[in-house]
């Protein structure tokens, strides 16, 4: 997944163990006592699939309430939605009534 989004020009890492996937988050985010990116390098958006972001839930739920950049959003993986999870589309439509 990480090679598609690439080839449209976004920059992503490929993480599978916890370990490797909160690596990454707190490298964007400087959480975890990692040195945040320079804020010229931030991204807006962090995109994690549903699987990546289920192993670090407790820190994701954490950062979202500091209300800082980058705003997380959560897309399906390569094995499709989690259960149970809400698609983009169902949370938008909800937030703000409109569908996508």
């Amino acid at each position: 997944m990480v090679l598609a989004f690439k080839l449209v020009g976004v920059d992503g890492v490929a993480a599978d163990s916890r370990d490797e996937v909160l690596e990454a988050f707190n490298r964007v985010t400087g959480a975890g006592g990692f040195a945040a990116l320079p804020i010229e390098q931030l991204p807006n958006v962090l995109i994690l699939t549903q699987d990546a972001a289920a192993q670090i839930e407790d820190e994701e739920i954490a950062w979202q309430k500091t209300g800082k950049f980058p705003l997380i959003v959560e897309i399906p993986g390569l094995n499709g939605p989690v259960k149970g999870k809400k698609s983009l589309s169902d949370a938008i439509r909800e937030a703000i009534g409109v569908q996508i």
